[in-house]
């Protein structure tokens, strides 16, 4: 039987949806690991990607069962949802794409004046202090403010890895957008096919 019959449909999506499962246990993983091990101590941090895991969990497990009882209404919700992050994902990606280094310094501000606690571990984390200049009168705890040392600001060195990380959160909000697309166009198209084990008369 040729890729495009009722099996290798159903096939496929159970597949893409496994993938889902895996990646949304392995945001749920890294958030965990990230604050058991003290990297990460911002709770608004750390609650998104648990947040994001778990969404996208319950998404590849509407779409895995679904698929595998070949279910109308869980499909069609499935399809709907799956769009609907497409959507938004692929603006979010371009978005990443496209900002210049100026759009990214003010957005690095922004997200710098806003998270007290992701402020304290990247002082840490990154041993610097203040975002474009050393304020002497705020909290510090990097090791350099400990050891007497001059402490260098967070901007240059933020900044320095900034467009590559966004380059890379990008291509890979990217890849995984037409991922969605494709689990859209797999899902209608399995919705419209004939179980052959099913009765003929059966509603499809």
């Amino acid at each position: 039987m040729v890729c495009g019959g009722f099996a290798c449909s159903k096939n496929c999506l159970c597949a893409l949806n496994l993938v889902y499962t895996l990646v949304s246990l392995l945001l749920i993983g890294i958030a965990a690991w990230g604050i058991g091990f003290g990297l990460i101590s911002s709770l608004r941090v750390v609650g998104v990607v648990i947040a994001v895991g778990i969404f996208l969990f319950l998404i590849a497990l509407v779409g895995l069962i679904g698929a595998v009882k070949h279910h109308q209404v869980l499909l069609f919700f499935y399809m709907i949802i799956l769009l609907l992050v497409f959507i938004f994902q692929f603006s979010v990606s371009c978005a990443c794409l496209a900002l210049n280094q100026d759009q990214q310094g003010q957005l690095l501000e922004v997200g710098w004046n806003n998270t007290a606690s992701a402020r304290n571990d990247i002082q840490r984390n990154l041993n610097c202090c203040g975002f474009r200049s050393v304020n002497p009168n705020e909290t510090c705890l990097a090791s350099c403010v400990k050891s007497g040392h001059q402490c260098s600001p967070c901007a240059p060195i933020i900044e320095e890895y900034a467009g590559e990380v966004l380059r890379f959160v990008g291509g890979i909000g990217l890849f995984f957008s037409f991922t969605e697309i494709l689990g859209v166009w797999l899902t209608y198209r399995y919705r419209n096919q004939k179980d052959p084990r099913a009765n003929p008369s059966a509603f499809l």
